[in-house]
């Protein structure tokens, strides 16, 4: 099993790995030209956090379902089931692209970033790339349920890649600052739809025969793949909402403060793509076994998931309690800004430690195809979260809005591992 686990989680960990690379990259390109750059970035990349993060249930609940079909050796469903993941994304995201304007106005709003040009800039770019975005979701999550670790690492390897590269391309020999980063991303996005295609192609073609285009739509098996992904964009929704009101309150502390925070959040991304290794790891492997009713690998993955994951974030705790500052002049060179954040790097040695068993549960619960357990349990975090808010925040501070932000991840994995000990695999 930890065999198993390994071949999984170590392709899934150097992929997840690559993806805060790039953002940081993005930080420190425009950390070098001015606080003002660094927060539109941040401001700009949580827009689309906000708005991709809640359709991240194509690749989640593709991945559950995929995983489950997998076990199950049900070809038919497991094609289906990309088949309608693709057909979800492409609708989804040319309705992204046909309310841009809307979604721009109320973004910039929230972020309170009405009058930031910046912003606006990179926001106006990047929508561009929505329908490769969410058809690679759809993919990601196919890929993962099918076991197979390796083609989502060569995509994600590949897009960030190029993505630095124009990126780099774009601001330093172009000069195009926020817009080259965004138009970075959109060519990045699109180079890695095609090779999805393709690598999809070259080993899975034999599976298209086993499409039924009369089931492909069915509406029994539609309903239930909605359903899923409902509940998972509902709970996504909320765990957005949580960073996007972080990002809005750190606004609130000035220019320093929000720059601070975003290169903060970049440890915490570090983290968190690292130990969602493992909990991508538990989605495929839960799946297969539970789709093939499995109960004791089933509770051996999950067991040992989550001591992988443990030992993995107390690393990263190891690391920024050692080197922490250090790690800050990858962000910027401006030395007033390393200053600033520096009273702040504890944080980032308690979250790994105290955070890490929300997104491993997130994983079981997606390879059970928990989904309203999955809802439920981010709905009671969210409200905790409002409400130590107001509690502990009378008057800005940013050790309480930091204090408030690990209160919430505390809660999450509190709260799914409260309900996993008292329904346990029945929580599908």
């Amino acid at each position: 099993m930890n065999k198993e686990i390994l071949r999984l989680a170590i392709p899934n960990i150097i992929s997840n790995i690559s993806i805060p690379l790039l953002s940081t990259v993005d930080t420190a390109l425009m950390g070098r030209m001015s606080i003002l750059h660094v927060g539109a970035v941040g401001l700009g990349s949580m827009i689309f956090n906000f708005i991709y993060w809640n359709f991240g249930f194509l690749r989640m609940g593709t991945t559950g379902m995929t995983a489950q079909a997998f076990g199950q050796k049900n070809n038919a469903s497991i094609i289906n089931t990309l088949g309608r993941a693709l057909i979800t994304s492409l609708v989804l995201a040319f309705l992204v692209m046909a309310l841009m304007i809307p979604l721009g106005n109320v973004s910039f709003q929230l972020l309170e970033a009405q009058d930031n040009i910046l912003v606006s800039d990179y926001f106006y770019t990047r929508i561009w790339a929505a329908p490769a975005t969410l058809g690679l979701y759809a993919f990601m999550g196919w890929f993962f349920g099918m076991q197979n670790a390796i083609y989502p690492l060569i995509l994600t390897i590949v897009i960030n890649v190029a993505n630095i590269g124009f990126n780099f391309l774009f601001v330093y020999h172009f000069g195009m600052d926020v817009k080259g980063v965004a138009l970075g991303t959109v060519i990045a996005q699109y180079i890695g739809i095609i090779l999805a295609f393709f690598l999809f192609y070259y080993k899975y073609a034999e599976y298209l025969k086993h499409v039924q285009k009369e089931v492909l739509l069915k509406w029994e098996d539609l309903k239930k793949f909605l359903s899923i992904n409902s509940d998972i964009f509902l709970r996504t929704l909320c765990l957005t909402f949580a960073f996007g009101f972080f990002y809005n309150r750190s606004s609130g502390g000035g220019d320093t403060i929000l720059a601070v925070n975003v290169i903060l959040l970049q440890f915490v991304n570090w983290m968190s793509y690292g130990v969602d290794g493992f909990a991508f790891a538990s989605e495929s492997l839960v799946g297969k076994y539970a789709g093939a009713k499995d109960r004791p690998n089933t509770n051996k993955a999950i067991r040992l998931s989550f001591i992988w994951g443990m030992v993995l974030a107390i690393l990263f705790a190891a690391v920024y309690g050692l080197f922490g500052k250090e790690l800050l002049y990858i962000f910027t060179d401006k030395e007033n800004l390393v200053d600033a954040s520096i009273p702040f790097l504890y944080w980032m040695v308690l979250y790994p430690i105290l955070a890490f068993p929300c997104y491993l549960w997130d994983g079981i619960f997606i390879g059970l195809t928990a989904s309203k357990a999955m809802r439920n349990s981010m709905l009671v975090s969210v409200l905790l979260y409002v409400l130590a808010y107001f509690i502990f925040m009378p008057t800005f501070d940013n050790n309480r809005l930091w204090l408030i932000l690990l209160i919430f991840m505390v809660a999450r994995g509190a709260i799914q591992t409260l309900l996993y000990f008292w329904k346990g695999l029945s929580l599908r």
